[in-house]
């Protein structure tokens, strides 16, 4: 091969690395989700909260409105509050809701301010089952009277949780009941029928079909509320297992999880809507 011949070989081969790189870079859902928050329009903060002694942070975001609007306490899931429940968040204040998670491990671990402080997932997710749940209740407790007094709020709060939060959402309800609406995403409820029948308001339930842990418990805790006269309602999305929420909007994700995701995503929107 002439030298001629192998420049324009390696040109070709260069222009074509580059021409993929490029499209790689182009396809829907390659930016991280770290990436997508820091592109929002919405003002995102970072705020300290405090009860007795403990003093921890939570995220907030607020919706671009100039009037009260109402507020939504959310719970994270076992992996603590990660980009993907700040991703959230911000999808629910893009709604026109004022949104709020505390980060329930900040500060739980000497030297780790937040969940991103943690090595990995699983330090946070240890971090988080060794929770003292009377803390857990008053650290929701600070972020509820947060939302309630914010100026943007209206003072109507909703609480959401998924997974390990949606379980606390379902809890928390048994303890504050002033709170407008409960929705829980692939969580359990409290066993005891005392702790059941002091729960004010609307739980609505929101389960992957493939989900038999959580699943298995769904008919006691019908029976339980339908007895105290409490109203709970439930979607059980077909095909979708736990944590639809979370990989149901992966570029990845299969069928059913991804249109559990979107049914699921319409129905919170319409029944906030309504609280």
């Amino acid at each position: 091969m002439s030298n001629k011949g192998f420049i324009f070989s390696a040109l070709v081969i260069l222009f074509s690395l580059v021409s993929c790189k490029d499209q790689k870079n182009e396809k829907p859902g390659e930016k991280s989700e770290a990436e997508e928050l820091s592109n929002s329009p919405r003002h995102h903060e970072w705020v300290k909260l405090s009860h007795g002694d403990r003093e921890f942070e939570a995220f907030v975001t607020y919706p671009q409105t100039n009037h009260a609007t109402g507020a939504i306490l959310l719970i994270h899931e076992n992996r603590g509050l990660n980009d993907w429940a700040r991703l959230f968040i911000d999808k629910l204040a893009e709604e026109g809701y004022l949104v709020m998670a505390p980060d329930l491990i900040s500060n739980s671990v000497e030297g780790k301010k937040r969940t991103s402080d943690f090595e990995s997932p699983d330090a946070a997710r240890t971090a988080i089952y060794d929770l003292d749940p009377e803390q857990v209740t008053a650290d929701l407790d600070a972020a509820y009277e947060f939302l309630k007094n914010d100026p943007a709020s209206n003072a109507n709060v909703a609480v959401v949780g998924f997974c390990w939060g949606g379980s606390q959402a379902f809890r928390y309800a048994t303890h504050n009941p002033e709170i407008s609406s409960v929705h829980v995403f692939y969580g359990t409820a409290p066993k005891e029928s005392a702790a059941i029948k002091k729960i004010q308001a609307p739980v609505y339930g929101y389960y992957g079909e493939e989900d038999e842990r959580v699943n298995s418990t769904i008919e006691r805790t019908a029976e339980q509320m339908d007895s105290l006269k409490k109203k709970y309602s439930f979607e059980i999305y077909k095909d979708a297992g736990h944590a639809f929420m979370r990989m149901g909007e992966s570029p990845e994700a299969d069928k059913g999880n991804r249109a559990a995701y979107n049914k699921a995503w319409q129905r919170l929107k319409n029944l906030l809507k309504e609280s």
